[in-house]
C-alpha cells in the first residue's frame, strides 16, 4: 500500500535537508497524499551518550550513513558477540540522527514518520520530545510528528532514534538499526489511516468477481468532515475496470469506515504461475478536490484447505513446496534491500519453490510485495517465542510480550492481509508453552486477534512437541497444524484427528557446505575441516535428508505439503558447529570460527549447493539432471568415489571419459543413503541404510577426465550434463546476474565470480585471493563466497575464493548515470573486466 508519490518536486526534496527554500511557494495542496523516502542524509554513533535526542546535540563527527543500514554487518567478527549470533556486533547501543526543514505551507497538514522496522527495541524523538518505543524488531510502526514540528526558511528538525538489542536475545543473527526503510508522509488532515484498507473478494467466478473494500478514514482535525472516497479497481495497464464512490462523516479527531463494493468482470486470477495484479486506488474528496490518494494490492484468487486433499489455489490443489527462510541478506547483513530479497525468491523459485515460510517473524514489504510479484505463497509468521523465554535466550520477545503482542499480532496482519501471496498466518515457532498447562490459552488468545483482523485466512503454529501441544490443548486452538520434523507422525495424527489441517512446517533440517565432499560417505557429528559433506545426508539428531520428507509426503497426501529448513544458509546458528539449542551458556564458539548456518540448499552468497538439484529434480517440470561429486580428485586414481545424479527425467546414463557405466531407472534402481534420526528406530524404520527412490548412485573407480550424465525420457535425451577434471587455475570469469540495473543507489547487481582453468572449466579446490576494483557509475556493496567458517569481512575489495567461486555485489550511486567498469585481479591469474549500465 502506498500514498501518491506523483508530486516529484515534493518527493525528492521533501528526502533532503534544506526543501524550506525551495518550496516556498509551493501551494498547501502540493504535499497531500505524498510518501516519500526518508532514508538519505542520515548520521549515526555507538558512542553517543546521554543527551542524543536534543536538537543542539553535537553529531558532527558521527558516521554519514544512508538507511537501510545495519550496523553490525561490517564486523568485526569475535567470539564475544557469539557464533550462534554470526559473531557480529549486534547487541549494545546505536543512536541515529536526521536534520531535515519543512516549508511554511506544510503546517497543518498531518505529518508522520514510519519504519518498515528497526532493530532492536527502538526509542524515537522528534526535536527532544519522546515520540515513543517499539520493542519488537520486525514490524513497522509509524508516529505523528505534526504536533513538534518547526515549518519555514532557516528552521530545522532533528528525528533521533535509539536502539539497544541485547545479548542472548535472538537464536539467530538479527541485524542491528534501522535495517529496514523509512517514509515520511504529508497528508491532508482528512486522509486514509495507515494501512488503512482491507480488501476482500468474497465471490469469484469465471466471469465476474466481488471486491469489498473497507476503508479507514482519519481526521487528524478538530473539525468533522464529510469526504467523498472514490474507490477503483486498476489492471495491470492501469485501466479503469470497476469503480465506485460514497461519503462518510468523520468527527474530528477521530477515525471511520467505510465499506464498499465493487464488481470486476472476466477477472484474470493470481496464481503461481501467472501472479496477475490489480489494484485498488483510493481517493478522498473534499468539495470535490482530492486530497489523498492510495493504492491497495489486489490479486482475484481463492484459497481452501482441506484435511483430506490439503491445499488448493483457485480450486486446484496445490502441494506446498516450501522453504523457510531468515530475514538477513548474507553479505549484505538483515537491510532490507528490493533487489537482495527479489534475487534470493528468483532462486528459489527455480528450485521449484512455491512458497516461504517467514521464519520466525514478520517479513519486511519488500519480501511480501516480491512475492506477489513472483506468485509465491506465503506463511507470514509472527514470533519465535512467546511468554515462556527458550533456554539460554532469556532477553527475548517473551520480555515484551504481555505489553505488545496483541499491538504486534494487529499490526502484522493490517500491514501484509491484502497481498494475495499471503494465504495463513503463524502465531509462533517452537514455542515453550507446547508443553505448559495454560498453553492453549494464549494460543486462543492470539488466534482470536488473527481471525478479527482477517477472517479470510486460517491461523498455524509450528509444532516440535506435537504430543505436548496435543495434551495441553494448544493444538485445538489454531486451524492449521504445524508439525516440525515429523514425517512419522502424519498418519497416526491424521487417523487419531481426521479433520485437523496438517501442515510439514518445518522438514529435513540436513546441512551441506557447497563443494564440499568427505570419503567415506558417513553420517558423522562434525568434520574436522569444520565443513559438511554436500552427499546431503549429515545434520542434527532431529534431522534427515530430504528424501525421507518426499517419501511420507508422498504416502500422506493429506498433508498440505512442507516448508525446509532452509532455503538459503543464513548469518548464525552454525549447526552442527559451536553448540546445542537449549543448553551450555547460549554461546555456540566451541568451533570458532563458523559463525553461519549450513541449513540452506542455497549458500549465503546465492550459490546453489547440491541438495538445491535434489528438490529442483522433484520440484519441477522443466527436464533437469545434476551430478555430483566435482572430478578433481588428486592422488585417488584407482579408488572408487560414489557418483549420484538427480533428475526428474525417467532414466539417467552415467558416462565416464566416454564410456557407459549403465542407465538406471528413477524410482526403481534406488540409491543407498544413510539414515538415522530421532525416532527413525522407534517408529517402524530401523534400517540405517535407506534405499531412496530420489536418487540414482553408482560406484566408479577414479581416473582423471569427465564423467557425463545423460538424462532419457520415452527414450529420448531430455538433458545432459559433463564435469570435466580442470587445470591448473587459469584466469577469473566474471558473470554477472543483471548487465543493466536503476541507478538509484539501491540496486544490485551480484557478479559471480569464477576460478577456471584455460579451457574455461571451474576449478573446485581454487582458494585463489581476488581483488575488485570498481569505477564509475557503481560501487562495491559487498563481497563473500559462502564460506561458513571464516572471519573475512563482507565489507572489503577483496575475497579469497571458496571452492573455485567467490561473490562481488556491485551497488548503483544514486542520481549517476553510466558505466560501472569492474577488474578482478588474482596473482598469477588472467584478471577479468566487465562492464555494467547503470541508468
Amino acid at each position: 500500500m502506498m500514498r501518491n508519490n506523483t508530486v516529484v518536486i515534493a518527493v525528492v526534496l521533501l528526502a533532503t535537508c534544506c526543501i524550506a527554500n525551495a518550496n516556498a511557494s509551493a501551494s498547501a495542496n502540493e504535499f497531500d497524499g505524498v510518501r516519500t523516502s526518508f532514508n538519505s542524509d542520515w548520521k549515526f554513533s555507538r558512542e553517543a551518550r546521554g543527551g542524543a535526542e536534543a536538537p543542539q546535540f553535537d553529531d558532527r563527527s558521527w558516521q554519514p550513513v544512508t538507511l537501510p543500514h545495519d550496523w553490525a554487518i561490517a564486523g568485526p567478527f569475535e567470539p564475544k558477540y557469539n557464533a550462534r549470533n554470526g559473531g557480529l556486533p549486534f547487541h549494545g547501543t546505536g543512536w541515529y540522527r536526521k536534520r531535515f526543514s519543512l516549508p511554511t505551507d506544510a503546517k497543518g497538514k498531518a505529518i508522520s514518520v514510519a519504519f518498515d522496522g528497526a532493530m532492536y527495541n527502538a526509542h524515537v524523538y522528534i526535536n527532544g520530545k519522546f515520540l515513543g518505543n517499539r520493542p519488537f524488531g520486525y514490524v513497522g510502526f509509524q508516529f505523528d510528528l505534526s504536533e513538534h514540528l518547526k515549518f519555514g526558511e532557516g528552521e530545522s528538525n532533528v528525528i533521533a532514534v535509539k536502539m539497544s538489542p541485547e545479548d542472548l536475545s535472538t537464536r539467530w543473527y538479527p541485524g542491528a538499526g534501522i535495517y529496514r526503510n523509512t517514509w515520511l508522509e504529508i497528508n491532508d488532515p482528512i486522509h486514509v489511516g495507515q494501512w488503512g484498507t482491507y480488501v476482500t473478494t468474497p465471490e469469484i467466478t469465471d466471469s465476474y468477481a466481488k471486491v469489498a473494500v473497507r476503508t479507514t478514514i482519519e481526521n487528524s482535525s478538530d473539525n468533522a468532515s464529510n469526504p467523498t472516497i472514490v474507490t477503483s479497481v486498476l489492471d495491470e495497464k492501469g485501466k479503469v475496470v470497476a469503480e465506485t464512490s460514497g461519503e462518510l462523516a468523520v468527527d474530528g479527531r477521530s477515525i471511520a469506515d467505510l465499506n464498499q463494493h465493487l464488481k470486476v468482470s472476466n477477472p484474470i486470477r493470481w496464481d503461481v504461475e501467472n501472479p496477475y495484479r490489480y489494484q485498488v486506488r483510493t481517493e478522498v474528496l473534499l468539495s470535490g478536490k482530492v486530497v489523498d490518494t492510495y493504492t491497495t494490492p489486489l490479486g482475484i484468487r481463492t484459497i481452501e484447505y482441506s484435511a483430506n486433499k490439503g491445499f488448493l489455489l483457485n480450486g486446484i490443489h496445490v502441494p506446498i513446496q516450501g522453504v523457510c527462510l531468515h530475514h538477513d541478506n548474507g553479505p549484505l547483513g538483515a537491510i532490507s534491500n528490493r533487489r537482495a530479497i527479489e534475487r534470493k525468491l528468483q532462486i528459489m523459485k527455480s528450485m521449484g519453490v512455491n512458497s516461504v515460510r517467514t521464519s520466525h517473524n514478520p517479513p519486511s514489504p519488500e519480501l511480501v510485495e516480491s512475492a506477489d510479484q513472483l506468485g509465491i505463497l506465503l506463511q507470514v509468521e509472527a514470533f519465535d517465542v512467546w511468554k515462556i523465554h527458550k533456554q539460554m535466550v532469556a532477553k527475548s520477545y517473551n520480555l515484551y510480550f504481555d505489553e505488545w503482542h496483541e499491538r504486534d499480532v494487529r499490526d502484522m496482519i493490517r500491514q501484509h492481509r491484502n497481498n494475495p501471496s499471503v494465504i495463513m498466518w503463524s502465531i509462533g515457532n517452537e514455542i515453550m508453552e507446547q508443553g505448559a498447562k495454560d498453553g492453549g490459552k494464549v494460543a486462543r488468545k492470539l488466534t482470536e486477534i488473527a481471525h478479527d483482523e482477517d477472517p479470510s485466512r486460517l491461523v498455524a503454529a509450528g509444532f516440535n512437541n506435537p504430543v505436548g501441544a496435543i495434551k495441553n490443548g494448544l493444538a485445538d486452538e489454531v486451524d492449521i497444524i504445524g508439525l516440525n520434523y515429523k514425517p512419522l507422525m502424519y498418519e497416526s495424527v491424521h487417523k487419531e484427528h481426521p479433520d485437523w489441517l496438517l501442515l510439514a512446517s518445518e522438514t529435513s533440517s540436513v546441512t551441506s557446505t557447497r563443494g564440499v565432499y568427505h570419503f567415506p560417505i558417513e553420517k558423522y557429528k562434525t568434520h574436522d575441516s569444520r565443513h559438511v559433506t554436500s552427499y546431503d545426508l549429515i545434520g542434527p539428531p532431529w534431522a534427515y535428508p530430504p528424501d525421507v520428507e518426499f517419501e511420507y509426503l508422498s504416502r500422506n497426501p493429506f498433508v498440505m505439503g512442507e516448508y525446509v529448513w532452509t532455503g538459503f544458509d543464513y548469518l548464525g546458528e552454525p549447526t552442527p558447529y559451536g553448540g546445542k539449542d537449549h543448553s551450555g551458556d547460549g554461546y555456540w564458539n566451541a568451533d570458532w570460527p563458523v559463525r553461519s548456518s549450513s541449513f540452506g540448499a542455497v549458500d549465503l552468497s546465492g550459490f546453489p549447493k547440491d541438495r538445491y538439484y535434489l528438490y529442483q529434480s522433484q520440484w519441477t517440470k522443466e527436464p533437469m539432471v545434476h551430478v555430483l561429486p566435482h572430478w578433481n580428485w588428486e592422488n585417488k586414481a584407482g579408488e572408487t568415489i560414489p557418483v549420484y545424479a538427480y533428475t526428474n527425467a525417467e532414466e539417467v546414463e552415467l558416462f565416464v571419459n566416454g564410456k557407459s557405466m549403465g542407465k538406471k531407472k528413477k524410482g526403481i534402481d534406488k540409491a543407498d543413503i544413510h539414515v538415522d534420526f530421532l525416532r527413525w528406530d522407534t517408529e517402524g524404520e530401523k534400517d540405517k541404510v535407506w534405499k531412496s527412490p530420489f536418487r540414482l548412485g553408482w560406484d566408479v573407480e577414479y581416473e582423471p577426465g569427465s564423467i557425463k550424465v545423460v538424462a532419457y525420457t520415452d527414450g529420448e535425451v531430455v538433458a545432459e550434463k559433463e564435469i570435466k577434471t580442470a587445470g591448473p587455475p587459469a584466469k577469473i570469469h566474471l558473470v554477472p546476474d543483471r548487465k543493466e540495473i536503476q541507478a538509484d543507489g539501491q540496486d544490485l547487481s551480484y557478479v559471480s565470480v569464477l576460478i577456471e582453468d584455460k579451457d574455461g572449466n571451474l576449478c573446485p579446490n581454487a582458494e585463489n585471493l581476488v581483488r575488485f576494483f570498481v569505477d564509475g557509475a557503481g560501487e562495491i556493496a559487498a563481497v563473500g563466497n559462502g564460506n561458513s567458517s571464516t572471519v573475512e569481512l563482507f565489507n572489503v575489495d577483496y575475497r579469497r575464493a571458496f571452492y573455485g567461486k567467490a561473490m562481488l555485489i556491485v551497488r548503483s550511486k544514486a542520481g549517476e548515470k553510466g558505466e560501472i567498469h569492474i577488474r578482478a585481479y588474482s596473482d598469477r591469474l588472467a584478471e577479468a573486466k566487465l562492464k555494467i549500465e547503470s541508468h
